[in-house]
């Protein structure tokens, strides 16, 4: 795999006077980044040949993902961690002998499946490919990964659990069953670095484009004043190689996204427990309702991040995290465009199951602000005066 590496150089020399002594002579050299990023052509030749087509579109249950795990039983050891709130098994996929460890889940919200298809793209290349960049992450690092965290709300296609928890609110209280067993496993397994996968909706844009967010990042705020820790400077260098790699396929596509503390959320408390937990936001690519341009991307960034962790000295530049641009909510799925702006209308999808399909509708909601200053991912003119 070709791998381009990414130095910046910073030289220092001392003013003219000097010069006139050769002796008084001092430079120094500096390389102040250095990354090994993935080049765009081999990744998207590993996910063309690699992609698990089985897996296709938004609504993945346990039952899509359940019969893929016979093909990667030689490679992976595949455990039942224990059981949902309704009964439902919940899975862990383990490769690698490396002594960094890395935890990585998914669909903690069940109606958030995009990081769910990426990883069984990955491990697919796993099992499959000798190529020698797949080796070393997994000769540098033991990797864990739980791909369906919450398969009863998988299977309704919501956001919450079978009793209405937000998992994703529950990492202190912990009631929920599925809380408890991320947590155990999380405390048993002591990773260096966590990948939390989720999807976000089709609102955000990034910062300073008219472009959606094709894929957002964060590091977890530790406490409410968002300071800059130890943990969460190397959690930003591991975003800011992931981010290396995206600008070279979709420059512009990435956002930043807020980090804002939350006190009950699963990143925020587990990077403040000490464990690096990088937050990947799958979002919208035109015309991808079904997140399938978006997960490639997420596969990408995952597949760096990995490569990343595995091939770095340290995690130490951070910077360049902060270049990436925010998140903003700026788009709506449709809007209606009247020549009096007053009267433009936006629409909003709502998925929901309907005699067992995955069915979208467009709902009218009533917008924040003017929609002078927002974006249609389709937008329809009409004329004249509305009757």
């Amino acid at each position: 795999m070709i791998v381009y590496n990414c130095v910046i150089l910073l030289i220092y020399i001392c003013n003219s006077s000097c010069l006139a002594n050769m002796n008084s002579v001092n430079l120094f050299l500096k390389i102040s980044l250095y990354m090994n990023i993935l080049s765009s052509e081999i990744l998207k030749k590993t996910f063309k040949s690699y992609k698990e087509s089985s897996l296709f579109g938004k609504w993945i249950t346990l039952g899509n993902i359940e019969k893929l795990f016979d093909k990667h039983q030689d490679k992976f050891i595949i455990s039942q961690l224990g059981f949902s709130e309704q009964k439902r098994p919940i899975y862990s996929l383990n490769i690698g002998t490396g002594k960094k460890r890395i935890f990585l889940w998914s669909q903690m919200h069940g109606n958030e499946s995009t990081g769910t298809k990426a990883f069984f793209d990955l491990f697919n290349c796993f099992s499959n490919s000798d190529n020698e960049d797949l080796k070393i992450i997994l000769e540098e690092c033991t990797l864990l990964f739980i791909p369906m965290l919450n398969p009863d709300g998988a299977k309704a296609f919501t956001r919450i659990n079978a009793n209405g928890i937000d998992l994703n609110r529950d990492a202190v209280n912990r009631v929920a069953a599925e809380s408890k067993l991320l947590r155990d496993v999380l405390d048993e397994f002591n990773p260096q670095f966590c990948f939390n996968l989720h999807d976000q909706r089709t609102i955000f844009g990034v910062e300073g484009t008219k472009n959606p967010a094709t894929i957002s990042f964060l590091a977890p705020s530790e406490e409410i004043t968002r300071s800059l820790t130890k943990g969460r400077k190397e959690t930003m260098n591991v975003i800011v190689a992931m981010n290396k790699a995206l600008q070279k396929l979709i420059p512009n596509y990435i956002g930043r996204y807020t980090d804002e503390f939350y006190p009950t959320a699963t990143g925020d408390n587990f990077q403040k427990l000490g464990y690096n937990t990088i937050l990947i936001e799958s979002g919208h690519y035109p015309n991808d309702y079904q997140r399938e341009i978006s997960r490639e991307y997420t596969f990408y960034s995952i597949l760096q991040g990995l490569y990343h962790i595995a091939s770095a000295s340290n995690f130490k530049e951070y910077l360049p995290y902060f270049k990436i641009p925010n998140n903003e909510k700026i788009f709506y799925d449709v809007i209606h465009r009247y020549p009096n702006s007053k009267n433009d209308v936006a629409f909003q999808y709502q998925d929901q199951i309907l005699v067992g399909k995955l069915v979208s509708k467009l709902v009218e909601v009533i917008a924040e602000n003017d929609l002078k200053s927002k974006f249609g991912h389709h937008e329809i003119g009409f004329e004249g005066k509305i009757v």
